[in-house]
């Protein structure tokens, strides 16, 4: 597999700096206004050293041994070393992306890695809160297992508790026949509202609940039956929004909070072994070093209620366990927002401290922002509630068909609602990917739809107008390897572009900052806009022609690949 010219680069000032400086420095490389790419490490590394940051740049550059990979290496102002790349390095790179299927990128070792995602509640509707972390830990999934880890799916649904007892009561109440309809019709919300209404209003209810609760935790063949009847069919209705979505999500990969049940007295009883446990107010607690409250005091993880009942943590802390010790998973990923962020350091350090997050295991909280509607406060409907997922799914689909209709009303209606598909959720996916994972944005169907702009359909427009070149010469991709000859301006903006592929896909494997990468297509599609602008492609000598459809096609496969990484299917017209 092919070095990026960012990281020969790296590796090749890296050495340099160690023979002119006996240092172990990072050249930090990065993209330049001013050069293809610049290196400022020997600002600060003068600073430390007592030395002059220009002489100790220009021994780096002659040491460094550059004349086979850059143009011009030089010197500017107090230190910089502005690195401008050959032509023809580039344009073998692009012959060698372009004859191997993984665009240069390497597997790496399959590790196993844990990731926790989407989990919504049973017998309740998924909304838009559901939207990032089922979308995140999606696009999680598609790069770790493309790069060749061994990626395990966790939806962590909420499928046991004291809301079950009035959810049951509720079911027996108005009958199975008639219970099964509601959730399969999709209608949870209302089946919950309704069962917690007569929990709210009636005592006898309420009592029943309780009861309900005490039968359902003891085991209770009948009870059991009818919870697994709701859990079943609410798993049903989960599936229809992953399908709709086009999320990686099977039922296979549903592991609800049941399923730690027997495992939660053990979980007690390590921490009670390993000298964790401490009772505060009747409740078992865990004190994790480092976390307190505003008094200075220590805060606790409550890990068994004072009425013996286990929380959300005690869970979790058997989920990390069961990851790690049976699944024997390296890494842990929890897609879930940032206000749970001290939730997950507590219960991250908690599990260190009882020895099960070792040195060579990681857990992280993959935190995200809120979904704002226009007004910048939380996104719900006109009449004040949650708006459905499914609801908002379909209503982007609608509205990409009739973007689709206005623009190509020639197609029949089979390929409009294929096109529309993949237009609609592309659009709300790349909308949340291009943000920032750690910063809200503002749902807005008429931008995110926008051809114009950092936009799915702006990308997805860019690959087929790539399509399109390939179709008027009669063949679906270019064949035979070829390398391409970098002439114009425009040609080798695009060819440097392509090859910084490797470079984001390994920062984003590490960060899970999925803008990056988004970031990186979208300033891809600009430079192949600007490329199909200024450069003929079919219209030109046999030559010419054959060294740029090698760039158009390895910059389709390049924005293909990006997408499909980000859940986002690229339609061959549009």
């Amino acid at each position: 597999m092919m070095d990026t010219p960012k990281q020969l680069l790296r590796s090749r000032l890296k050495d340099a700096f160690a023979t002119v400086t006996g240092e172990n420095v990072d050249p930090e490389v990065r993209r330049s206004q001013y050069a293809d790419f610049q290196s400022d490490a020997a600002l600060g590394l003068a600073r430390r050293l007592r030395r002059n940051p220009r002489e100790i740049a220009v021994a780096v550059a002659a040491a460094a041994r550059l004349d086979d990979l850059c143009s011009v290496a030089e010197v500017s102002g107090p230190g910089f070393i502005n690195l401008h790349i050959d032509d023809r390095v580039l344009g073998r790179m692009i012959a060698e992306m372009s004859g191997d299927d993984r665009l240069g990128i390497p597997s790496v070792e399959p590790q196993a890695v844990v990731i926790d995602y989407s989990s919504p509640n049973a017998a309740k509707e998924m909304h838009v809160g559901h939207l990032r972390s089922t979308i995140i830990g999606d696009a999680a999934v598609r790069l770790l297992e493309w790069l060749g880890y061994r990626v395990i799916r966790r939806n962590h649904i909420g499928d046991w508790g004291t809301p079950f007892g009035m959810l049951i009561e509720h079911l027996i109440d108005i009958g199975e026949t008639e219970a099964v309809h509601e959730l399969t019709s999709g209608d949870l919300d209302e089946f919950y509202k309704a069962a917690r209404r007569q929990f709210d209003e009636s005592p006898e209810f309420q009592e029943r609940s309780r009861r309900r609760v005490v039968l359902l935790q003891s085991g209770d063949q009948i009870t059991l039956r009818l919870w697994h009847l709701l859990v079943e069919q609410s798993k049903n209705y989960f599936m229809t929004v992953y399908e709709r979505l086009g999320s990686r999500l099977t039922r296979a990969d549903f592991v609800g909070e049941s399923a730690y049940n027997d495992d939660l007295s053990a979980v007690v009883q390590e921490l009670e072994r390993s000298g964790l446990i401490r009772e505060s107010n009747g409740a078992l607690c865990v004190f994790p070093a480092g976390f307190s409250n505003r008094a200075g005091e220590p805060l606790p993880l409550i890990v068994r209620k004072s009425d013996g009942g286990f929380g959300y943590a005690a869970t979790d802390l058997a989920a990390i366990r069961e990851r790690t010790q049976v699944l024997q998973a390296q890494r842990l990923l929890y897609v879930v927002g940032l206000p749970q962020h001290q939730h997950f350091q507590m219960i991250f350090e908690v599990a260190t401290e009882a020895g099960w997050l070792r040195a060579r295991e990681q857990g992280e909280h993959i935190g995200f922002g809120s979904v704002l509607g226009p007004d910048g406060k939380m996104f719900r409907s006109r009449a004040g509630g949650t708006i459905k997922l499914l609801s908002l799914l379909d209503e982007a689909i609608r509205r990409a068909s009739v973007l689709i209709e206005q623009k190509n009303p020639e197609f029949d209606s089979d390929t409009r609602r294929e096109i529309a598909r993949a237009v609609g959720i592309g659009a709300i996916k790349y909308a949340d990917l291009s943000t920032d994972r750690t910063k809200d944005y503002v749902f807005d169907f008429d931008r995110m739809l926008s051809f114009e702009g950092n936009t799915a359909p702006y990308l997805q427009y860019a690959y087929t107008r790539i399509q399109s070149i390939f179709r008027r010469r009669g063949v679906s991709l270019f064949s035979g390897r070829h390398t391409p000859e970098i002439r114009e301006r425009a040609e080798r903006a695009l060819a440097l572009e392509i090859t910084g592929l490797g470079d984001v896909v390994a920062e984003v494997a590490i960060s899970l900052e999925f803008h990056r990468l988004a970031n990186y297509l979208y300033e891809l599609a600009t430079r192949f806009t600007a490329f199909y602008e200024q450069c003929q492609v079919l219209h030109e000598e046999e030559s010419v022609q054959r060294s740029r459809l090698v760039l158009c096609d390895v910059t389709a496969r390049v924005l293909a690949k990006g997408l499909d990484l980000l859940g986002i299917d690229v339609p061959n017209r549009m």
